[in-house]
């Protein structure tokens, strides 16, 4: 899609920081240290597109996805839905959770597991104003939005009774039955089986081209991000360390931590490839000073230690936040305009 066919901006973040203060184990009573769990992000969610977030466990999706939800209250930084500032420091709103829903990763922790699929659909009706009357159909519309029928089947099964993929059909069908404007799915393929995973990301999309939601889709696979997204943006530590249109990001990445990722995907073509590690000490190897990724990167070189490199433009609506594209960023600007001129001249 491009940018002069967008679709208008929903919902978005700018410099959205979160900061947590935890106690630090082995040191004297009650020392603490800060933890940068989300660092100075911005991103637009746009009504008929999907942004996906990529990265290990630790990088800060999940956060960002409670932020936006405003179920986290983040330290600094501003939220805009649809035109409207909103003050962070305030509770959210049911007008707010109206417009913005979020799908958890296990559906079976979502769902109270006493109570039918009937009472899990129609209670966030009722609390969102619909009649006693009217509810009931509105919940056999959800549950047809998401492909499962017939609807009667499903609102008198309990949790336990529906498999993974089901369940989570029935997750997605209760964060729509409000008619949210926005969708932020966290993780939400990852706790089902692999035979049904192509169809939640199938019925993502497609309620995205179809009804014109704005998705955050939220993973650590990045071959997932490239099949179902319209921009990718991955984290590292909490921060953006790349980010593109399109498939860019994941056919020619550019950040060391982007390589990496894309690098651990299994091959089935080749079995004996070596598949790096990824995620086991991303905690651990964090630095404090400089690049976040310098004690894991392989380029890592002494600016990379000192000073935090910011984002550079290294393609058509792609930068990357490292050192190594510096030098590259002036020549790839030129080539862009270049490119944009001859665009232009083609069409007159």
């Amino acid at each position: 899609m491009s940018d002069a066919t967008k679709g208008p901006v929903q919902l978005a973040a700018r410099n959205l920081t979160r900061h947590f203060s935890v106690r630090t184990p082995g040191r004297l009573l009650n020392a603490r240290r800060v933890v940068r769990a989300v660092d100075d992000v911005s991103l637009d969610l746009v009504a008929g597109e999907v942004v996906a977030v990529v990265g290990e466990s630790g990088s800060g999706k999940s956060v960002l996805a409670r932020m936006l939800a405003r179920i986290v209250t983040p330290t600094s930084g501003d939220l805009v839905l649809q035109g409207t500032p909103i003050a962070i420091k305030s509770k959210r709103t049911l007008a707010y959770a109206s417009q913005v829903q979020l799908v958890l990763q296990d559906p079976f922790a979502s769902m109270n597991p006493v109570h039918r699929m009937s009472h899990n659909l129609l209670r966030p009706l009722r609390i969102h104003g619909a009649s006693k009357a009217d509810a009931p159909a509105l919940a056999e519309a959800a549950l047809r939005r998401v492909s499962l029928e017939p609807p009667s089947r499903f609102l008198e099964s309990y949790p336990h009774e529906l498999s993974g993929g089901q369940l989570q059909r029935v997750s997605i069908a209760r964060a729509l039955c409000i008619e949210p404007k926005v969708l932020l799915a966290d993780e939400p393929i990852s706790m089902l089986d692999v035979s049904v995973r192509l169809g939640v990301l199938n019925l993502l999309r497609g309620l995205c081209d179809d009804d014109r939601l704005a998705i955050l889709y939220i993973t650590h696979d990045i071959a997932s991000a490239r099949y179902i997204a319209d921009s990718i943006i991955v984290m590292y530590a909490g921060q953006i360390v790349e980010q593109s249109r399109g498939t860019s990001l994941v056919d020619e990445p550019k950040h060391p931590y982007t390589q990496l990722l894309v690098a651990s995907v299994p091959d089935p073509s080749d079995p004996t490839r070596d598949v790096p590690p990824t995620g086991e000490h991303a905690q651990i190897a964090v630095a404090e000073k400089g690049c976040r990724f310098n004690p894991r990167c392989p380029h890592v070189m002494d600016r990379c230690r000192e000073e935090e490199p910011p984002a550079f433009v290294v393609g058509e609506n792609h930068t990357s936040k490292c050192w190594l594209y510096a030098d590259h960023e002036a020549a790839v600007e030129v080539a862009l305009s270049t490119r944009r001129r001859e665009g232009e001249t083609a069409t007159t």
